[in-house]
C-alpha cells in the first residue's frame, strides 16, 4: 500500500469513528417529551448526556432490564431543563429495621 492509500485509509478510520460517536441522540438536543418519547418507541436506547458522557435508559416497565436490575429514577439534562427517565440499576438490600 502506497504512503497516500494508507493516509486515506486512516482518513476513514478517522471519520467513521467520529460519525458513530456522533449517532448517539444527545438529550441536551431534545425536550423533556422528545426524549421520553424516543424511550419509550425503542424500549430502551443508549443517549448521550453530555460531551464524553451517555447511559442506556429503558421504559418504567416492562423487561428492558436484566436481573435483578430494575427501572430507576434518573434525571438527565435536555433543551427545557431535566427530564425524568429510568435506567437499569440494582435494587438496594432490603435491611429490615
Amino acid at each position: 500500500m502506497t504512503i497516500r492509500g494508507t493516509m486515506l485509509c486512516a482518513a476513514a478510520i478517522v471519520i467513521a469513528a467520529t460519525n458513530f460517536a456522533n449517532a448517539r441522540p444527545d438529550t441536551r438536543t431534545m425536550t423533556c417529551a422528545q426524549t421520553q418519547a424516543l424511550i419509550q418507541s425503542q424500549h430502551a436506547t443508549v443517549l448521550s448526556t453530555g460531551p464524553n458522557t451517555y447511559d442506556r435508559y429503558v421504559r418504567q416497565f416492562g423487561n428492558d432490564c436484566d436481573a435483578p436490575y430494575v427501572p430507576m429514577v434518573d434525571y438527565v439534562p435536555t433543551s427545557d431543563g431535566q427530564c425524568m427517565v429510568y435506567r437499569c440499576e440494582q435494587p438496594a438490600p432490603f435491611v429490615p429495621f
